[in-house]
């Protein structure tokens, strides 16, 4: 059966008021922590990660603080970037910031590295797989966007330019700033970068909270998306 489920463009108010309250809190807070979980299990890879997270790995060598702690500085700072953009942050923006940053620092302490190169091709399998799944749980939630997605999409409405051409420069010059810091690159990053859109294209429709009739007005594209289920 063929449905749609409509991931709405709501203001931080008409994220709290819409319907499915409590489900959609304990959707969000599971999902961004399954999404720190899982940056943990690639990082104990050691076979490369996400271009955010090369990033954040870069910036973790050259300072005293912890790659979670790097994560919810940095996420703070997207966050600020959002104010000339003028975008209003959701509840599940502010959590994004703090739980995912985390979650990420509390995984790394009950992972522990692999040695085999098979077991450690798992565990990146896996945590790239995890990803797309927490991924969905937590956009699913409609409780806001993230600060770093928030920042892609606030560029692109401003700038007049697509999705697509913002996230792609955007990831770009992250990969290559932190792969300068010493951020790890591999065959994680290349094979996160081709399997991350097709996951999350396939468990979003599947996790998006149904939030009932329309309680907002219909907009552009760019404001609200079909997602097509074919469950």
């Amino acid at each position: 059966m063929r449905r749609h489920v409509p991931l709405r463009n709501l203001s931080p108010r008409q994220q709290l008021r819409a319907g499915r309250l409590p489900r959609r809190l304990v959707q969000l807070l599971v999902g961004l922590t399954l999404y720190g979980v899982s940056m943990a299990m690639m990082i104990r890879s050691t076979l490369g990660l996400d271009p955010w997270d090369v990033f954040h790995a870069g910036i973790a060598t050259h300072v005293p603080l912890s790659f979670g702690q790097v994560t919810i500085i940095v996420g703070v700072l997207v966050l600020l970037l959002w104010v000339p953009l003028r975008q209003w942050p959701g509840l599940g923006t502010i959590a994004n910031v703090v739980v995912i940053g985390l979650a990420a620092d509390a995984g790394l302490a009950l992972i522990a590295p692999p040695e085999a190169l098979w077991s450690r091709a798992l565990m990146l399998g896996s945590g790239i797989v995890l990803n797309g799944v927490a991924g969905g749980l937590y956009i699913g939630s409609q409780l806001g966007p993230g600060p770093r997605d928030g920042l892609m999409t606030g560029f692109a409405r401003r700038a007049g330019l697509s999705i697509r051409l913002v996230r792609t420069t955007i990831e770009v010059v992250v990969l290559g700033v932190g792969w300068l810091l010493g951020g790890p690159v591999g065959l994680g990053t290349v094979l996160y970068a081709v399997t991350i859109g097709p996951l999350v294209q396939f468990f979003l429709p599947r996790l998006t909270v149904d939030l009932g009739p329309d309680i907002t007005p219909a907009v552009t594209d760019r404001g609200m998306i079909l997602l097509e289920d074919r469950a």
